[in-house]
């Protein structure tokens, strides 16, 4: 019995120490992080809660955190069938992030595809500046290498819905 509790105890126990740092100044004014207690006569001594052993992973590239920077990607598009389905799961596909708008459900979008295009068509894709109509994976690559993002993603992207009253 008492083998038990003592071996409960200290499965417990474990995870509450696991993630715990201190930090404090010492009395020539150093700082110190440590997995131990600071010592008695430690100033400004506190405790810091770590969220564990988590590596946290970038899902861009640093080249498509900079074409995104300078050429950002929308894509307008409905539910237009299998032609802007492909064209979204192109984008998905490259790991290009993008910010999806349906001229369809808001007419301001669609009053800013008309003066990109000077028509209502879908599926189009801007990327910066320069924009195509129509999917056709060869030209939008070609668009999309121009913008300076890399032809494989580290991740998959997903799409970004804009709110309503934000345009370019």
């Amino acid at each position: 019995m008492f083998n038990r509790t003592l071996l409960l105890c200290l499965l417990f126990a474990a995870p509450l120490h696991a993630g715990e740092v201190y930090r404090w100044v010492d009395h020539g004014g150093g700082v110190h992080y440590s997995d131990q207690p600071p010592p008695p006569s430690a100033k400004q001594g506190k405790t810091i809660k770590a969220k564990g052993n988590v590596v946290e992973v970038d899902k861009e590239s640093f080249d498509t955190k900079l074409a995104r920077a300078n050429n950002p990607v929308t894509l307008y598009s409905t539910q237009c069938g299998p032609i802007c389905d492909q064209a979204q799961e192109h984008l998905k596909q490259r790991g290009i992030p993008f910010t999806l708008k349906d001229p369809s459900s808001v007419l301001e979008y669609a009053v800013e595809l008309k003066k990109l295009t000077g028509v209502v068509e879908v599926p189009v894709l801007v990327a910066g500046k320069a924009h195509r109509k129509g999917f056709e994976a060869t030209g939008w690559n070609e668009l999309l290498d121009q913008a300076g993002y890399p032809k494989s993603p580290l991740i998959p992207s997903k799409p970004v819905a804009p709110s309503p009253s934000t345009s370019r």
